[in-house]
């Protein structure tokens, strides 16, 4: 994956599958003129490392958080302590070096994860 700060990123969702939409395309450009990206890794324990791409600008955090050996898009949302993401039924919190990765739907723990490289 990577990021350029001189063009837009876009994240484009095609063939939704229910009948009245389908064949319908969405791309959202997020300007990256004025953004900053990270990307860190975490030891979550088990496996390979987990690495999450950050987008940061004025308007909006997105964190590109690996699921299912697919990288999801999640978006930042009000947190009362950390930084809270969500994509669908996941949740991605980080708060210093930590960060869980939740099934909201399951109301389980799927992942907790510590920063290994910044």
């Amino acid at each position: 994956m990577r990021f350029s700060t001189l063009a837009p990123l876009a994240f484009a969702i095609a063939g939704l599958a229910t009948p009245g939409v389908a064949g319908v395309s969405l791309s959202v450009d997020v300007d990256l003129e004025d953004a900053t990206t990270q990307t860190l890794t975490y030891d979550c324990g088990k496996g390979d490392p987990l690495t999450v791409h950050y987008v940061n600008s004025d308007t909006q955090s997105l964190a590109l958080v690996p699921v299912d050996d697919d990288y999801r898009v999640f978006v930042n949302v009000v947190s009362g302590s950390g930084a809270r993401y969500v994509s669908g039924q996941h949740e991605w919190w980080t708060k210093g070096d930590d960060a869980t990765l939740s099934d909201t739907l399951e109301d389980k723990t799927l992942s907790e994860c510590a920063a290994t490289s910044q």
